[in-house]
């Protein structure tokens, strides 16, 4: 599901904003009316916040995350700029996302229920050792925890963040190291987000501005070529290129953090 499938049924939501946006900061009915705004968007939050999940960190910390990044932008949300929530609230929400992966400095974090989940799959292993003679197997462990294979593979998984590897080891004879093994950074989860805030991000510039945007850098026009489209001097195009740039950079600085 996209965060477009999240946002086109949220009629509710964008009603709760717009009467918020209206009333005055010391209104007494502006309290309840905030909360009920973050309530109804928190299914955005939540997606934005599982798209950051298996990258070490417990998913319900993620959601504490976003849900934060949503008061932000409930909060600094301005109606009269012309531009939807969704284009403002997401860029923040990832923002603060993207602040909670810079600022963490472990190398390797467990969360707590793989911690007690290990301690647990460890105790049954020895328990169970003794009673069959024998290693057990995954059925066993499971059926002596009563929990699910699948949460037993887990917990064994888990166990395994304990102990790091060097991206020097080497994986295979020839020499070739575990480093050489792990792939690189998609830049275009980057892109998808920016293309996701861009619309609304147009939408601040005037029609001339955005008009010289898109014949720059959609139609790959010169500053000369937009010049005599638009009827203005080389000069001047250049001057309003810079100008809308610098209002798409402030609008999309959080998602190019």
């Amino acid at each position: 599901m996209t965060v477009i499938d999240i946002t086109s049924s949220t009629d509710v939501a964008s009603e709760l904003i717009a009467e918020l946006a209206a009333l005055p900061e010391d209104h007494p009915a502006r309290p309840a009316l905030r909360d009920r705004a973050v309530e109804a968007w928190l299914p955005l939050a939540r997606h934005l916040a599982n798209r950051y999940a298996n990258r070490g960190e417990p998913r319900d910390d993620l959601h504490q995350v976003a849900v934060i990044g949503l008061i932000k932008a409930v909060d600094r949300f301005e109606a009269g700029r012309g531009v939807e929530f969704t284009g403002f609230a997401i860029p923040t929400i990832v923002g603060e996302l993207k602040r909670h992966f810079r600022d963490k400095t472990w190398s390797v974090r467990v969360p707590r229920r793989l911690q007690e989940l290990r301690l647990a799959i460890t105790a049954a292993n020895s328990a169970l050792s003794g009673t069959l003679g024998r290693s057990p197997t995954v059925a066993d462990i499971a059926a002596h925890l009563q929990i699910s294979e699948d949460e037993v593979i887990e917990g064994l998984e888990g166990a395994r963040a304990y102990n790091s590897s060097s991206l020097n080891t080497p994986v295979a004879e020839g020499g070739a190291e575990l480093g050489e093994t792990m792939g690189g950074v998609d830049a275009e989860y980057e892109l998808a987000e920016l293309r996701v805030t861009l619309g609304p991000a147009l939408a601040e510039l005037d029609e001339r501005e955005r008009k010289i945007v898109i014949l720059r850098f959609y139609g790959n026009q010169t500053q000369s070529q937009i010049a005599e489209q638009v009827g203005v001097s080389q000069m001047h195009v250049s001057r309003l290129l810079t100008k809308a740039l610098d209002k798409l950079r402030n609008h999309l600085g959080p998602v190019a953090v």
